[in-house]
């Protein structure tokens, strides 16, 4: 079976790794939690990086210390990892899920637009901008770079600026995709770009630690904040006094000395990524009802997925497809499914089951075949004669 994602590992983990166990640092202190946190800033662009033990527990960390809490209402896409609605929920907030974009399946500025003229109204006692249909605040839009494409961040940014409102990267899919602003001459990291960004380092992501997060901001303030915040707030005054209500989300010295060596080889994963969807469209592009991942004149996609839609035309439904690819030997994935059809979340606080069309539309027909750093061009060309197969034996 050609698996969906499998790690690469750079050259000098195992040295670093056992330079851990030879010299018992093991656990959240050490060296390398500070070499990692300062190569990933200088890779991102930005002042300051704090390690996490997860992307989920950063978004949560950034949020917590950017202010967010109960009575606060946080905008999210619909269609993105379960993550990152509950992130908002752990800080007591509420998330607001609006639609995306078509094309990039990411937080659509248009719909953004739309709920804040036509759901919003500006309360200058608050200084907030506040939900007419709940009184809440709402506080801050959380745009994801979803399977590596970056959104269209000069308008959101514009919308947030002229709003009040935070803005919180999910960068967890887009280690190292950049943002060509209208504005400057240089492009901006995903992730760069607003009041925090947050970064995930699962196994299936670009840059790995097996688990672990990054909560990345030029802030100082922020910082700081994250850094107390995620090791249970420890007065500086006086040992095991805390200040704050806080977590523990330590990541080990190991974790992060694996993660040292995966940023020192990032431009090389990036561009093997790059040439894998390079490959993907030249074997499949030939096949009828297929939409391939597009990227944006605005934007450098790093493809952390090869997300690809199947029409009505290619005469199987995805799952269909999908289905016939595992018997060959060819593992997918089925793109998320929308928020507002989670069993989890209550239905009063959303705007209709008929507000998301683009959402629902994109998880009944997108799906994304291998797309491992390890994936080999024989593997590849495998796999574009197994859905050529499929096209060609279709009832």
């Amino acid at each position: 079976m050609i698996p969906v994602n499998e790690p690469l590992l750079g050259a000098n983990t195992q040295t670093y790794v056992l330079d851990c166990l030879n010299t018992g640092w093991i656990s959240s202190a050490g060296s390398y939690i500070r070499r990692f946190e300062e190569a990933f800033a200088a890779f991102v662009g930005v002042k300051h990086a704090v390690t996490t033990t997860s992307g989920t527990t950063a978004l949560h960390l950034a949020l917590a210390s950017l202010g967010i809490g109960p009575g606060d209402e946080v905008i999210v896409p619909d269609l993105t990892m379960i993550a990152v609605p509950y992130a908002v929920l752990y800080t007591g907030a509420q998330p607001i899920l609006l639609d995306v974009d078509p094309e990039t399946f990411n937080l659509d500025p248009d719909r953004l637009r739309e709920f804040i003229h036509k759901w919003c109204r500006f309360d200058s006692g608050r200084n907030a901008l506040v939900h007419k249909r709940t009184g809440g605040a709402v506080r801050a839009v959380l745009p994801v770079h979803l399977y590596g494409h970056p959104c269209r961040m000069d308008e959101i940014l514009d919308l947030a600026r002229e709003n009040n409102l935070l803005v919180v990267e999910d960068a967890a899919e887009a280690h190292g995709a950049l943002y060509l602003s209208g504005r400057l001459p240089s492009p901006l990291p995903a992730g760069s770009m607003g009041d925090a960004g947050c970064f995930s380092f699962y196994a299936n992501k670009i840059i790995t630690t097996g688990e672990g997060g990054m909560v990345v901001t030029d802030s100082d303030a922020t910082a700081e904040r994250c850094r107390r915040l995620k090791d249970l707030a420890h007065s500086p005054e006086r040992r095991f006094l805390h200040t704050d209500l806080a977590y523990n989300y330590r990541m080990t010295n190991v974790q992060a000395a694996i993660g040292l060596a995966q940023v020192e080889e990032v431009e090389r994963f990036i561009a093997l990524k790059r040439k894998m969807a390079e490959a993907y469209h030249r074997g499949l592009s030939g096949i009828d009802g297929l939409t391939l991942p597009l990227e944006k004149p605005w934007g450098r996609s790093v493809y952390w997925m090869y997300a690809v839609l199947v029409e009505k035309s290619f005469g199987l439904a995805c799952e269909d497809l999908t289905a016939r690819l595992k018997e060959k030997g060819v593992d997918t994935r089925t793109f998320f499914v929308p928020v507002h059809e989670q069993p989890v979340f209550r239905k009063d606080f959303l705007p209709g089951e008929d507000a998301f069309p683009v959402s629902v539309e994109l998880s009944k027909k997108g799906f994304y075949l291998p797309s491992g750093l390890a994936l080999t061009p024989e593997q590849i060309d495998e796999v574009c004669r197994a859905v050529e197969a499929v096209r060609r034996s279709r009832p």
